[in-house]
């Protein structure tokens, strides 16, 4: 959620903070504003709506400056106007700022009493006002920056700049990501590298507590305990052509057909090495030898992919697992269990649940801890003892497409590293997982060649209001995470369920008028399945079935078919999912909708 981008330079950074916000924009905003340091003084642009529209604002102002700061805002403490987008400005100090200051009206009232006014709704202008508080006692913005931040408690990162300090960049965090570009002779902030490929693919991720002081050739970071530390820079993989849209309309689009390759380069290290407890990192062997259960937690798609990987693990490796909704699992009294493995799930690494339900199992006593993850410099992936990272390369839809079929290849490998460490995998059946998994990047594409079919799909859905998702056994999480698709971009109200429990209440709901889409694939309860369906097209209701080439199931008027290639056995679900994705893409175009930024929702969610 929300986008910072920062830079001190020799040159107009202008076009480097726009170009970073329009880089930064999947992660959801409704306002966005710049302030730069022109001719000795503040000049702060803020707008609602799209980029696009402060873009245009800063050319007709002609704005510049070689030092600035910028931000797109989605709206927490007050509406999403110009008054409470940022940057907040106090005295001469201009501030922008993610995440949630949680005692920000104890600061508010004590600021107030001092002789600050504040013209808008949000927490941020408390941080503004404070870091100009303790400036004018010590005219050092990098101390006053420091002693104020000790002040706030909650999530934050923030980027500062000062009128009378044309060369400095002030940056700190505590629990939401912020990280720095070095360049030459030129320095940066943001929230995400993607927003800074343009300028640099040198970085230093920036730890909890850390307060930075960037100047034109020199960066100061100091800890929590305000001791001065070495933070190592990184050479970033990424590109800026990785980030860039090319021959696609959407990014959904593009990574929907990205992940034949996210598969393949996420696999290789399994498929050239085989199945090694050492993917997971030099603890691994002696951690999952000992663990004799696994909690999840993970939000959103990352929970379903949790939820299907509960049935690979339970099958495979005879080890019982939980899934727990992250944003569930730290509010309730749970029963820590000093043998169980908390696995961890998420794209950026960053999602502030995900992240605080980690540091709450810690704090139980929980030592083996495991995350799945697409960011190898995040903070979950820092936090835990072992880690895969998925190889997905930048994901910037905000509806999640092949961060989720990687996250399941890389929780099928856990399943087979845990069962050949219990014995239960021995080398024929291992050599026969190997084969399938260096198959399915192949297969994918055959399902991706069905895009023409499912397109036919979409115009029927385009007037519907409502629809209902049907699995069984490890493709049920499927469903669901079919219906999340939907209703995420396309906005039709969607809802899952194991098609057992059609009779227990859904079946109520089935009419002419409800579109019901099930998944078919021709394993053990096919059969069961079958009478699902029938039971649906008793009511009248129109069924939609995703199944295998060698499923066998009668055409009919009222049905729907889309076939896939034969059964993929254990991988069935990484195939079953895409047709669900695909569908609502093209649900999404029919209805004229953002696709790649649905109103309401943000990419990173930082916040909890």
């Amino acid at each position: 959620m929300c986008g910072i981008i920062g830079a001190v330079a020799q040159r107009n950074v202008a076009p480097i903070l726009i170009e970073g916000l329009k880089r930064l924009e999947y992660r959801g905003y409704d306002s966005a504003g710049v302030a730069l340091l022109q001719d000795q003084e503040i000049k702060r642009i803020r707008t609602t709506g799209r980029v696009a529209a402060l873009e245009e604002a800063v050319r007709e102002q002609n704005a510049h400056g070689l030092t600035g700061i910028a931000h797109t805002r989605w709206a927490t403490h007050g509406a999403p106007t110009e008054g409470n987008a940022h940057p907040h400005v106090s005295g001469g100090i201009a501030v922008v700022h993610n995440g949630i200051i949680e005692n920000h009206e104890a600061l508010r009232a004590e600021l107030k009493q001092a002789g600050f006014s504040f013209t808008s709704q949000t927490d941020t202008e408390v941080i503004a006002h404070l870091i100009n508080h303790y400036f004018k006692s010590c005219r050092d913005l990098f101390q006053a920056t420091r002693e104020a931040v000790a002040r706030l408690q909650g999530a934050y990162a923030i980027g500062v700049v000062c009128d009378s300090m044309p060369n400095k960049l002030i940056a700190a965090r505590q629990g939401s990501p912020l990280l720095i570009g070095v360049g030459v002779e030129e320095h940066f902030i943001a929230s995400d590298t993607s927003a800074l490929l343009p300028v640099t693919q040198r970085f230093i991720y920036l730890e909890d507590g850390d307060v930075a002081e960037l100047g034109l050739t020199s960066i100061v970071v100091v800890d929590k305990n305000g001791a001065a530390v070495s933070r190592a820079i990184q050479q970033s993989e990424l590109r800026a052509e990785m980030v860039e849209l090319g021959e696609y309309r959407h990014y959904m689009q593009k990574e929907i057909y990205e992940q034949p390759r996210a598969l393949s380069d996420t696999l290789q290290e399994l498929i050239n090495g085989g199945v090694q407890p050492i993917l997971f990192g030099m603890e691994a062997e002696s951690i999952l030898s000992t663990i004799e259960r696994i909690t999840f937690l993970a939000c959103g798609t990352s929970y379903h992919s949790a939820l299907t990987a509960r049935y690979w693990i339970e099958a495979l490796a005879g080890i019982p697992c939980n899934a727990e909704i992250a944003s569930e699992y730290r509010y309730r009294t749970s029963v820590p269990d000093p043998k169980a493995l908390i696995v961890t799930i998420s794209q950026s690494g960053e999602t502030a649940d995900t992240l605080s339900a980690l540091k709450h199992a810690q704090s139980l006593g929980h030592e083996y801890t495991l995350t799945i993850c697409n960011v190898s410099e995040s903070a979950l992936v820092r936090e835990s003892r072992l880690n895969m990272i998925t190889r997905a390369g930048p994901e910037i839809g905000v509806a999640s497409t092949k961060a989720f079929t990687t996250q399941l290849a890389a929780l099928f490998t856990l399943a087979l590293v845990l069962a050949k460490l219990r014995g239960r995998l021995n080398a024929v059946e291992e050599q026969k997982q190997i084969a399938a998994l260096r198959a399915l990047p192949g297969q994918m594409q055959r399902v991706l060649a069905l895009e023409s079919r499912v397109q036919r799909w979409a115009e029927r859905f385009a007037e519907k209001q409502h629809a209902l998702f049907l699995g069984r056994g490890m493709h049920y999480p499927i469903a669901l995470e079919g219906a999340l698709k939907l209703k995420e971009i396309s906005y039709i109200h969607a809802e899952a369920y194991p098609a057992g429990e059609l009779k227990h209440g859904p079946l109520a709901l089935v009419d002419k008028d409800m579109p019901v889409i099930a998944i078919a694939p021709n394993d053990a309860l096919l059969e069961k399945l079958k009478s699902n369906l029938q039971e649906v097209r008793a009511r009248g209701g129109e069924l939609y079935v995703v199944l295998d080439e060698d499923t066998h199931i009668q055409d009919m008027d009222e049905i729907h078919k889309i076939t896939l290639p034969l059964h993929a056995g254990w991988l069935s679900p990484i195939l079953h999912v895409v047709p669900l994705q695909m569908l609502s893409y093209h649900a999404a175009l029919q209805k004229g909708t953002d696709v790649d930024k649905p109103r309401n929702l943000a990419k990173s969610v930082t916040v909890e």
